[in-house]
């Protein structure tokens, strides 16, 4: 039985395989949303292969406990997170079963956020112990899918987003990442993934359609040096901010 939670809106993102862009996605999202003025957390799911602290260039930091929860380690825009990057040793493998997964879930979210408006869960990917008892314990407002524009990418976003859709939790919209290559020497925009796959792929399940993501090498390097290209105003921005426009006027419509 799902229980009634009060507090921040939970919004998950998530994708049906890995290496598709949904770290990137949400932590981009965040820092958009948290530039628009709302008062975002963020809580990196992803169990057994967090990426978070890497992005928000945290990895450093350790969350303190209080009353038996945990606080969310500060990031430098203005977003309280926490990963299991924060409370495990750098590269050493997490080795757990679902029950020690569910309670790694439960810290998190039930830590001390404060007023935060909107916590993103970045998570795994797939259809797992943390996908559900999330859905169990801390059923979320609505769900963001991301997925590259190939058939075998769709399939698998497809089975995500038919887990929120029998647990009732509606699907905000999908994401299209990695469409739309510029080569950086002439110039010419070439497509090694595909295009349109996942607009394509929304109008059929009859789900919205938030935008598409270039794949380009500086989203890459900054999320890796901790510099989000959402956090700036560059043209790389764009895409990040638009799916947040469309992510904000559902928050905004929903309260």
């Amino acid at each position: 039985m799902t229980a009634e939670r009060s507090g921040p809106l939970l919004i998950a993102v998530g994708s049906g395989k890995g290496g598709v862009g949904k770290s990137t996605l949400t932590a981009n999202l965040a820092i958009a949303l948290a530039r628009r003025g709302m008062k975002v957390g963020l809580v990196d799911a992803d169990i057994y292969g967090p990426s978070q602290q890497v992005i928000f260039g945290t990895a450093d930091a350790k969350p303190e406990a209080r009353d038996n929860k945990l606080v969310p380690v500060e990031s430098r825009f203005d977003i309280p997170m926490l990963s299991m990057g924060h409370l495990v040793q750098p590269g050493r493998a997490i080795a757990w079963r679902g029950p020690m997964v569910g309670n790694a879930l439960s810290q998190m979210i039930d830590a001390h956020w404060g007023d935060r408006e909107v916590i993103l869960i970045d998570l795994p990917p797939g259809t797992g112990d943390v996908q559900l008892t999330m859905l169990q314990k801390y059923k979320p407002a609505g769900a963001v899918l991301i997925s590259t524009p190939q058939d075998l990418a769709l399939i698998d976003a497809a089975r995500a987003g038919q887990l929120f859709e029998a647990a009732g939790v509606p699907v905000i919209g999908l994401v299209e990442n990695m469409a739309g290559y510029a080569c950086p020497h002439c110039g010419e925009v070439s497509d090694p993934f595909g295009a349109g796959g996942v607009e394509a792929a929304a109008e059929r399940l009859e789900l919205p359609f938030l935008g598409r993501i270039p794949l380009d090498l500086a989203i890459r390097q900054g999320s890796d040096a901790g510099d989000p290209p959402a956090a700036g105003d560059t043209e790389l921005a764009a895409p990040f901010n638009a799916i947040a426009d469309r992510l904000a006027g559902w928050i905004s419509a929903r309260s």
